[in-house]
């Protein structure tokens, strides 16, 4: 018994990823987030690991916004485990609160993704959070770090680079 695979979209050519090291974009994604009593402590004020949560969901919404599902790479065997995280918290949304969480890709590097974040008001006049994170793609099965990016993903990620020409 045959499985059919819905077709790709045209991708540009996995050759394409080059243009994306050290490189920076303008364009960031957006990811809008309203503060809900289980984001904050007893007072009302966002928990710190809230924002590491919602930069997450950023970055996965992304992604699949290119055409890269996580549910996909972990069916593949690749994760993509967080291996460095840099943080500066510059003021403390509340309870009730709207943001947008803008993220981007800055840079890929063999297996490594080094990605940007701001988080910032509705009307970007305010500035709460701004943090780098890296990851590594891993694989899996071996709990050991990828020598390349799966082909999926490279193609996915040269769609990227092909959006900001």
């Amino acid at each position: 018994m045959t499985q059919e695979t819905p077709s790709q979209p045209k991708l540009p050519p996995t050759s394409a990823i080059d243009k994306l090291t050290k490189t920076e974009f303008d364009t960031w994604f957006e990811y809008p987030i309203r503060v809900q009593p289980h984001h904050t402590d007893y007072a009302g004020i966002t928990w710190h690991g809230t924002y590491l949560t919602w930069m997450e969901a950023a970055r996965v919404e992304c992604l699949r916004s290119i055409g890269i599902d996580f549910a996909d790479l972990v069916a593949l065997g690749c994760d993509l485990p967080v291996v460095e995280l840099s943080v500066r918290y510059h003021r403390a949304l509340q309870l009730g609160m709207m943001a947008v969480v803008k993220t981007r890709m800055l840079e890929v590097t063999g297996v490594r993704m080094n990605w940007d974040y701001k988080i910032v008001s509705a009307d970007e006049q305010e500035l709460y959070v701004s943090a780098q994170v890296t990851l590594v793609a891993l694989d899996r099965e071996r709990g050991k770090i990828m020598r390349q990016l799966p082909p999926a993903m490279k193609d996915a990620l040269a769609k990227i680079s092909a959006s900001y020409k």
